[in-house]
Parts: C-alpha cells; sequence; structure tokens
C-alpha cells in the first residue's frame, strides 16, 4: 500500500459511489445506537434463561458501554494512520462475530465477554464514520449528510428497546431473546461485503506510529472514571469508586502533559490538543456532554416510569417512544436544510430552550395525572423534547468537525463519541441520586406509587442539562453552520489534497 501524493491522482473530482459508502456507514451507526440498549427489555428473559446473577446483568448491560467507551480514542486513531476503510471493516467483521458469540452463549459469563467484546469492536467501527464521512463528501454536501446521520442515529436510539421487545416477544424459531444478537450477523456481512466495494481508503497524510503511552494513559483514566460510574449505584458507592473517580483526575492530566510533550518532539500523539483552541470544536464538546448527561438520566427513568410506574408491556413502552424518534428525525432535517444555513447559531440555541420545555410540560403532567396519565398526555412532552434535540445533533457534529483537519478526523471523531458517552455514564450514575432515592426500598407495589415522584424529579434535571447546553452552544461562532461561498480552485485543491488517497 502506498500514498498518492501526485496531484493528478489526488481528489480532484468528487467520489461518485459516496452515497452509498454512506449507507454502509450508517447502517453500521445504527446497528451499535440499536446494540447499546437491545438488550434492556430482554434482561428477565436472560436471567430465567442462562441464570445470570445480578451482578452479571449489570456487567452484561454495562460491559459493552464501558469497553465501547474505553476504544473510542483509540480507535479513532487508528483510522487515522492505518486506513479508515480497512479499520472500520476490522470492526464491523469483529462486530458479527461478537454478535454470534453472545447470541450462542450457553451461560452468563460466555454472554459477559462477549458484550465487552463487542463494545470494543464497537470502538473500532464507530468512530470511523464520521471520519469517513467528513473526508468523502464536499463541503456543500455535508450538511445533508449530517442531518442524515442524526436522523439515523435519533431512530436507533428509541428503537433498541423496541426491537428488542419485538424480537423476545415474538420468540423467533423459539430461540427466546438471543436474536437480539444474532439479527447483526446478516446486517454485518452484508456491510462487509458492500463496504469493501464502495468505501475508499483514506487515512492521515503523515501516517505514524501509534500513541502507545498515550494509549496506556487515556484508557486507564477514563477506567478510572467511567467504571463507578457505570457501576457505583449498583454497587451501592463503596470506596474504591471515590478513590477510582479521584485518581482520574492526576491521571488524565498526566495524559494532557505527555501529549503536549510528544507533539513538542514531533511525534503523533493519541489525541490532537490543538483542537480546543477552535471555538466550535470545544464547545461543541460542552454540549455533547450535557446531551449525554440528559439522556442517561431519562431514558433510564422513562423506561422505569412507563413499565413499573404505569404497568405498560415493553411493546407498548417501545411504540411510545416512536414520536420521539419522528420528531427528532424532522428536527434534524428541518436544522441541516434550511434552518441552521440561514440562521446558525440560534437554531442549535432554540433547540435546546425546545428540548427542555418539553421536559418542564413532562414533568408537570406527571406531577398532576401521576399514574393516571394516558398514553397521549405521555407522548406529547416528547415531540418538543424530539424536536429540539434534532435542531441541535445533527448540525453539532458538523460544526464540531467543520474546522478539523482531515488527518485528525479519526481522532475528532472518537473524542466526539467518547464525550458523549461520559456524559451518559455520568447521567446514569446521577440518577442514583435523583431517581432512586427517591424511589427508595420495599416491594414493587410500592415503589410503583412513588414512581411519578422520582420521575417528575428526574425530568426537571434534564431540562436542567438542555439549558445549561443552551448556554455552552453561546461559545460557538454566530455563523456556525451557515452557508459559505463556494470556493475557489485552489481552496478546493487544498481540501481535497488534505485526504491522501490509498492506492
Amino acid at each position: 500500500m502506498s500514498e498518492n501524493k501526485h496531484p493528478r491522482n489526488a481528489l480532484n473530482t468528487v467520489d461518485p459511489r459516496r452515497w452509498a459508502a454512506l449507507t454502509v456507514v450508517l447502517i453500521a451507526s445504527f446497528m451499535d445506537a440499536v446494540d447499546v440498549t437491545v438488550v434492556h427489555m430482554a434482561i428477565p428473559h436472560i436471567q430465567q434463561d442462562i441464570g445470570a446473577s445480578s451482578a452479571q446483568v449489570q456487567w452484561i448491560t454495562g460491559g459493552y458501554a464501558l469497553a465501547f467507551a474505553l476504544g473510542l480514542i483509540t480507535g479513532g486513531r487508528l483510522g487515522d494512520l492505518f486506513g479508515r476503510k480497512r479499520v472500520f471493516l476490522l470492526g464491523v467483521v469483529g462486530f458479527t462475530v461478537t454478535s454470534l458469540v453472545c447470541g450462542i452463549a450457553g451461560n452468563a459469563e460466555m454472554l459477559l465477554a462477549g458484550r465487552v467484546a463487542q463494545g470494543a469492536m464497537a470502538a473500532l467501527m464507530v468512530p470511523q464514520v464520521l471520519s469517513i464521512i467528513h473526508v468523502t463528501f464536499p463541503e456543500r454536501e455535508r450538511s445533508k449528510v449530517f442531518g442524515i446521520y442524526g436522523a439515523v442515529m435519533a431512530l436507533g436510539t428509541i428503537a433498541g428497546p423496541l426491537v428488542s421487545a419485538l424480537l423476545v416477544q415474538g420468540d423467533l424459531f423459539g430461540l427466546g431473546w438471543r436474536p437480539i444478537f444474532l439479527v447483526n450477523l446478516p446486517l454485518g456481512i452484508a456491510g462487509l461485503i458492500a463496504g469493501s466495494l464502495v468505501i475508499s481508503e483514506s487515512k492521515a497524510e503523515r501516517a505514524a506510529r501509534l500513541d502507545l503511552v498515550g494509549v496506556v494513559l487515556a484508557t486507564a483514566g477514563l477506567l478510572a472514571l467511567v467504571l463507578p460510574l457505570t457501576q457505583g449505584r449498583e454497587l451501592g458507592w463503596p470506596a474504591w469508586t471515590c478513590v477510582s473517580m479521584a485518581a482520574s483526575v492526576p491521571v488524565l492530566a498526566l495524559f494532557v502533559a505527555w501529549e503536549r510533550r510528544l507533539l513538542r518532539r514531533g511525534g503523533s500523539p493519541l489525541v490532537e490538543l490543538s483542537l480546543f483552541a477552535r471555538r466550535s470544536f470545544a464547545g461543541g464538546q460542552g454540549v455533547q456532554l450535557m446531551f449525554g448527561l440528559a439522556s442517561g438520566v431519562f431514558f433510564l427513568a422513562w423506561t422505569l416510569y412507563l413499565q413499573l410506574g404505569l404497568g405498560w408491556s415493553p411493546l407498548k413502552a417501545g411504540l411510545s417512544g416512536l414520536p420521539l424518534s419522528a420528531a427528532m428525525m424532522a428536527g434534524a432535517g428541518m436544522s441541516m436544510q434550511v434552518l441552521v444555513p440561514r440562521f446558525g447559531r440560534v437554531v442549535l440555541q432554540a433547540g435546546a430552550l425546545l428540548a427542555a420545555a418539553g421536559m418542564a410540560l413532562f414533568a408537570c403532567l406527571v406531577q398532576h395525572y401521576g399514574s393516571d396519565i394516558a398514553m397521549w398526555q405521555a407522548i406529547v412532552p416528547l415531540i418538543p423534547m424530539g424536536l429540539g434535540m434534532g435542531l441541535i445533533i445533527a448540525p453539532l457534529t458538523d460544526v464540531i468537525l467543520s474546522e478539523v483537519p482531515h488527518e485528525h478526523a479519526g481522532s475528532a471523531s472518537g473524542l466526539t463519541n467518547t464525550t458523549v458517552q461520559l456524559g451518559q455514564a455520568v447521567g446514569v450514575a446521577l440518577s442514583s441520586v435523583i431517581f432512586f432515592a427517591r424511589l427508595g426500598h420495599g416491594d414493587p407495589a410500592a415503589q410503583a406509587a412513588r414512581m411519578p415522584h422520582a420521575f417528575t424529579g428526574s425530568l426537571w434535571y434534564v431540562a436542567a442539562a438542555f439549558v445549561a447546553a443552551f448556554a455552552l452552544l453561546s461559545a460557538l461562532p454566530r455563523t456556525a453552520g451557515t452557508k459559505k461561498p463556494a470556493a475557489g480552485p485552489a481552496r478546493r485543491s487544498e481540501q481535497q489534497d488534505s485526504t491522501v488517497p490509498v492506492a
């Protein structure tokens, strides 16, 4: 394999296979978004079938997210250094194989190991999606593409519980819960074949060695922070969780110092720290953190409120979330195609306030009606929330990556995904204080009676996270996402030559 740097062979024409490649990477993104939550509805069946203990169930649900969060930065950088297509396809293969392992697991230990490995493979696959989009599509088309990406991710977020409910309740071929993993096999095989044919290879112009010291420090620091956040609530927050979170601060500080030293010596750091000097990147990461936090608090409390508080079946609960997905997709489309190109940052800020208003309305309705709330009343607040999130999610990704040089696309993508995962972990951890503490202990009937009170309290925190996102959005340039004048020939050549094709 060799890097082709001759002007005649650079990307002087737009890749004609780019839309087919987009379909492949979006299917991969959808698979990951579904698999994050697909286990939740199947937990009772898994426990009954393979005798998983409560501790093992915690790791089966949390192990995927933990391995995913730890590997995202490294996975993104591997794509920059060794080829985004190559690492993406490797991730697809690994994700498919580990899905098979999960689907045929005969005991809890095998399922747990499969879920952790599945998360690690997703960390190779997912960062390449945004990187491939960033380097494959010309700037004039990216707003449309990121709008589609935001809509697909919105659909995948809600589809996980619904897909799980349908597959488990359908009991395909008498396999019970196993199809929630086995369904990835045909998708993964098709994605591997199609991806090898339609995705063009690209990598950083100056490929260097992987920063192994940075990988160890970043992984250790994130593990020390995310592990107690993932497991602390279920374990009752023992002393080691506080010690671990405190220890993550000096470890991550050492990581930053090492990255700066490596850059001064002319090396290739795992994270390009200069990206944080850009307002769009630094501010966007803060907003991503708030969005992850809001979703971590909301979706856990919402699922339990619908099923335990209202007594809804998993299928009914999953179906009630479809308007949220539809609103998010509509908001993403309007935002990227019409509103943000014309009005810029103010659209994202309006989205944050709209989402906060939806949560405030939900809190008022739950507080008033409690367990007697009607299905349409539980759905109505999700529409402004979904519209508001859609107005932000898709353009925010475009804004964050808009000023990122192509050679750092993978690192930036991995860091962006890590920020969301970290926010979600913090959100789930906060649920122990703002949801489960209000819910209290006792028999299921007593907890069900207190569910509206606990859920109402959580919704105000979600609304506050969206208000904080509104404030952080002020860090973005006012014209973020607006249409720019077409680049001249010299500028276009410069942009295209920064992506190095591999022959």
